[in-house]
């Protein structure tokens, strides 16, 4: 790839209209599962549940709580991990970050190392929720939909997450799924606490929701 394909790329300008150039790093990353959704639905409390353990930097709760976006990946201990670190390190993917979005992104970016079986197989992006009015555009030190533009191209797999009791998408939250288009294959719709329905409601609920998709 670095000796024949990436000089085509390069000479194309493929970076600039279709997706990002390969590093090395990149061909030994774990596969990247980029989580989206509004504040609330549940993201922080799935990915609890997929590891079958808390991790560092993880907080719930019914108000916004995650505010920043983290990088959980495997280690040999749980241990927290600075978003300078990551960005500043060549063997992650992580490397362009401090680049496209400077130190005020990377003061509300973290990541974290679990020694869970399943963190082996692929490495979790945990997102803010998306919020609503001016705070989404105002408050926030950086684009959150142009954050996400970057990491949509590199992650394999984008799971929108919605909860079964509001499934209503603010103006903000589909800014930013108009961003993942050309991402399509990749995008899974996740319907949170759906077991807290009786049938008859989640078939309501369902309907409602991809109306509004």
């Amino acid at each position: 790839y670095m000796t024949k394909v990436r000089p085509l790329e390069e000479q194309s300008l493929v970076q600039h209209f279709h997706y990002p150039l390969l590093a090395d790093c990149d061909f030994e990353a774990r596969p990247m599962v980029l989580l989206v959704g509004q504040y609330s639905v549940g993201k922080t409390s799935f990915i609890r549940y997929l590891l079958e353990s808390d991790f560092p930097g993880m907080h719930v709760g019914p108000e916004p709580t995650t505010d920043r976006f983290q990088a959980i990946m495997y280690g040999a201990a749980a241990r927290e991990l600075p978003g300078n670190a990551l960005a500043s390190n060549p063997d992650t993917p992580f490397y362009e970050l401090s680049r496209c979005f400077g130190n005020a992104f990377l003061s509300k970016f973290s990541g974290c190392e679990v020694p869970s079986l399943f963190a082996r197989g692929c490495t979790l992006i945990d997102t803010p929720g998306v919020l609503s009015g001016r705070k989404q555009t105002e408050d926030r030190l950086y684009s959150y939909e142009d954050v996400v533009r970057w990491f949509a191209p590199r992650a394999d797999l984008i799971l929108l997450m919605f909860d079964a009791h509001k499934v209503d998408i603010s103006d903000e939250f589909k800014r930013v799924i108009e961003v993942l288009q050309g991402h399509d294959d990749k995008v899974r719709v996740v319907m949170n606490k759906a077991d807290s329905l009786s049938p008859e409601e989640l078939l309501r609920v369902n309907s409602a929701l991809s109306w509004s998709l």
